[in-house]
């Protein structure tokens, strides 16, 4: 029977925000017995699901980080130098890497960031997922015991170091693309990750700042909910220390700056730096009135005066 049920579909929606339709579709393909592909921006929680998703099934979950250091060798393993001096080349002395350990004990290999993968091995993870088996020189053929799935999170093409995935990979993954999530949904998880400081005005200001910060005509790649998580629990640190209001408007702005400068990418050749579109943004959208909310955007739309001035 498998182990990708209804039951685990709840348990992942009551831990992870705003993400019941592609919890479903991703537990339906694994469940089939099928590759996944997670493709979105950062912070959209990709990583969160998969792992959320180990957990709720109790299946074993094989961490990989994508970059142009995972060789074909990092990922599949090596004999141990000194054992084959010693002994000679057998499978006792070999150093299973994580896709030999996922093959063998039939886990999900969660592969971060496939995109910034090199070529070379990416031709290796394409054979696992073809063959469900590998065969390694001087080791042998290693097949994949049940439940072995390859289960991959990449952000857009666009991103600084990563390169198109092929077609031989699109062909052999069913691909999930995971967008940034309602404005709801974003509030209640600085409410959650920012505990008593996240369910206030500054948490719902700081939610706006960022969502405005990705429609920013000046911006290429806007901040994600982990930029207003940051800019609540800096703020709250800095009103300690200042003996402050959490909503003073110079402490919320260098809580903003430090929080959400580093992670936008502004365009080149506007004349623009990260600090100046911060600045704006955090002008442009006020704490909330007693009369409600300022600036409302539940579809991620700009927010009122978030465009170029």
């Amino acid at each position: 029977m498998t182990t990708f049920t209804r039951a685990v579909v709840d348990a992942l929606d009551a831990a992870v925000v705003g993400r019941r339709a592609e919890i479903e579709v991703v537990v339906a393909a694994l469940a089939a017995d099928r590759h996944v592909l997670l493709e979105g921006p950062p912070g959209t929680g990709k990583s969160t699901l998969l792992r959320a998703l180990a957990a709720a099934a109790t299946v074993e979950l094989v961490f990989v980080e994508g970059n142009a250091e995972l060789t074909p060798a990092r990922l599949i393993g090596t004999f141990d130098p000194a054992r084959v001096l010693a002994e000679g080349y057998s499978p006792e002395v070999f150093l299973d890497g994580p896709l030999i350990e996922a093959l063998r004990s039939g886990a999900l290999l969660y592969i971060e960031e496939i995109n910034r993968v090199p070529e070379e091995t990416l031709n290796v993870i394409i054979t696992a997922m073809s063959e469900r088996e590998l065969t390694v020189p001087r080791l042998g053929r290693v097949v994949a015991a049940p439940g072995f799935r390859v289960v991959a999170a990449m952000n857009p093409f666009d991103a600084i170091g990563t390169a198109r995935i092929s077609s031989a990979v699109y062909d052999r993954v069913c691909r999930v693309v995971m967008g940034y999530q309602e404005l709801a949904d974003e509030n209640r998880i600085v409410a959650r990750e920012a505990a008593a400081v996240g369910d206030t005005r500054l948490g719902r200001r700081a939610v706006r700042v960022v969502r405005a910060s990705r429609t920013h005509s000046d911006v290429r790649i806007g901040s994600s909910v982990r930029g207003a998580i940051d800019l609540v629990l800096i703020a709250d640190q800095l009103a300690s220390l200042r003996g402050l209001s959490i909503d003073d408007e110079a402490l919320g702005l260098d809580a903003a700056l430090a929080s959400l400068s580093g992670r936008l990418r502004v365009r080149e050749g506007g004349g623009r730096n990260a600090e100046d579109v911060v600045r704006e943004l955090w002008a442009s959208n006020p704490a909330e009135t007693d009369e409600g909310a300022a600036g409302d955007s539940s579809a991620g739309a700009p927010e009122a005066g978030a465009g170029k001035v």
